[in-house]
Parts: structure tokens; C-alpha cells; sequence
């Protein structure tokens, strides 16, 4: 039986897994998490930018079927913004216009004016990739065209100060997920090492009867690269299971998570675990064999 185990220990490329896929783990758990707080900021900057409304403003007195049309025409136009299968368009009569402002203000504007000043109008909210000044000026341009639009109105200042916080505060995200990788690919890429430094013996013994560099390194290649894979779908599960929790305590969290955008964060998670997991093996193995006996101690 010690003989056994002897000779499993001195196997090439058998050093132990479980300290390596651990820590590898939870190295690729932490990116994960930061994935996750990446996509509930796009989650979340894409809603602040839908939550913005543009009034177009009606002709007086356009028959229904002309309302119904221009409904219609604005429904399909490709940048507004989906609530589910609905296209948020909302149809605001001057009557309900009027009460709004009466309720906002307190004041009832009509009896010292005598009538109703404002004018039907739809209310468009419009999709996060055309919430930009210069394509929300062309949807303007355009929505004016239309036969029986009075005026469009949306108030440009508040969407340039929202771009301008949201492109600051996707930027400082930016930046920590670059420096957090790094950081990642340096624990991973030591973690193999450290793990590959028993082995340094074995592969000058293979070296010297004449074993190929190749021959030696596809073991711990093959074995790094799957070390990565288990990782990558450890962290993912654990990941999975968090954000489970957190959606059963906090309901509300799940407005903020794109599950398609996670399905490709578990992936790259897998693929991120799997290629540092090679090319780690692959540099720790390459400096071994270069490595002169005396340094080997």
C-alpha cells in the first residue's frame, strides 16, 4: 500500500487538485460577483434612460382614427421602449393633462382662464440606445414630420446630466474590473505554480531519460486546463446559488439582473478558469525545464 501511494504521488502532472481547483474557485467566484455588479449597473443605467419621457404634442381636434394611426406609427418605430411585448406609448387627452396639473400645482388654471390651453398629446418613452442627445434631436426631427404632430418636447438638460453620470460611474467600473482580473490572473497563475513547484524534480527526472518537452508538459497542461473548467463551473454554481438567495430575499433584485448577460458571465467564467489555467501550467513548466539543477533547490 505505501508503495502504491508512492508511486501515485511521483505519477506525472499528479500533484494535488483540491488546494488548486479551491482556490482557483474562489478566485473566479470574485470575478463573477463584479460581473454580476457590472451588469446590474447596465441593468440599471438602461432603465434610469427608459424612465425618460418625450411628449408629442397634438393638433386640435384630429379625429379618432387619426389618433389610432399616429398610435400606431409610433408603436413601430424601432427606438421606443419595450415594456415586456407592450410598446410604452401612452395617450395623455388634455382633460387628463389638465387634472395632472391641477393636482401638481393646486391651482385650477382653467377657471381664471376660462378654458383648456393644452392639447392632447402621446407620451413616448424611449429605448436605452437612443438615449443620446444627438439621436433623441434626429427622433425629434422626425416625430415633427408626422401629419398632425403640433410639437415634441423632452427636456435635454436632465438626459445630458444622466449620460454624463452614467458614463463616469461606468468608467470607475471599468476600471476595477480591469484592475480586479489582474489581480485574479496573478492568484490563479501563482496558485499553479506553487502547486507545480513539487513536480520540479519529476520533470528533470523525465528530462533526463530523454522525455520530450512536449511529452512533459501535456499532463499538467491536461490537468491545469480541466482544473480550470471545474472551477469555472464551481464558481458559476455558487454564483447561481447566491443570486438565488438574494432573489428569495430581496424580490426585487431581479430587475436589476439580465439573465441572458449572466448566462455569458458563466461562461466566460469557465473559459477564463480554463485558458489562465493553461497558460499558467504551461509558463510554470516551461521554467522548470529550463531551470538548472542547482536551481531547482
Amino acid at each position: 500500500m505505501a508503495q502504491a501511494r508512492s508511486i501515485r504521488k511521483k505519477t506525472l502532472g499528479s500533484y494535488p487538485h483540491t488546494m488548486v481547483v479551491f482556490s482557483i474557485t474562489l478566485a473566479l467566484l470574485v470575478v463573477g460577483l463584479f460581473g454580476t455588479l457590472l451588469i446590474s449597473g447596465y441593468k440599471i443605467s438602461n432603465l434610469v434612460k427608459e424612465s425618460i419621457e418625450m411628449q408629442v404634442y397634438l393638433e386640435r381636434g384630429l379625429p379618432e382614427t387619426q389618433l389610432l394611426r399616429l398610435q400606431q406609427d409610433f408603436a413601430s418605430k424601432p427606438y421606443i421602449a419595450y415594456k415586456g411585448n407592450q410598446p410604452q406609448v401612452r395617450f395623455l387627452s388634455k382633460e387628463e393633462g389638465a387634472k395632472e396639473l391641477i393636482d401638481q400645482t393646486g391651482e385650477d388654471f382653467q377657471q381664471f382662464l376660462g378654458d383648456n390651453p393644452l392639447r392632447d398629446a402621446y407620451i413616448l418613452r424611449i429605448n436605452a440606445d437612443y438615449a443620446d442627445s444627438v439621436q433623441l434631436g434626429r427622433i425629434v426631427q422626425e416625430l415633427k414630420k408626422q401629419d398632425g404632430v403640433f410639437e415634441v418636447q423632452y427636456v435635454q438638460s436632465l438626459i445630458d446630466s444622466i449620460n454624463q453620470n452614467l458614463r463616469r460611474f461606468s468608467l470607475v467600473l471599468l476600471g476595477f474590473a480591469v484592475v480586479l482580473t489582474v489581480v485574479v490572473v496573478i492568484l490563479i497563475n501563482n496558485t499553479i505554480k506553487l502547486a507545480l513547484f513539487s513536480q520540479r524534480f519529476l520533470i528533470r527526472s523525465m528530462q533526463l531519460v530523454g522525455a520530450t518537452s512536449a511529452f512533459i508538459q501535456w499532463p499538467f497542461l491536461r490537468r491545469a486546463t480541466w482544473q480550470g473548467v471545474a472551477s469555472g463551473v464551481l464558481s458559476g454554481l455558487l454564483l447561481w446559488g447566491l443570486l438565488q438567495y438574494a432573489a428569495l430575499n430581496v424580490p426585487e433584485i431581479q430587475l436589476f439582473l439580465d439573465q441572458r448577460l449572466l448566462l455569458v458571465l458563466f461562461v466566460v467564467m469557465v473559459a477564463l478558469g480554463a485558458s489562465i489555467g493553461f497558460f499558467s501550467s504551461y509558463r510554470a513548466v516551461k521554467k522548470y525545464l529550463r531551470l538548472s539543477l542547482d536551481d531547482l533547490y
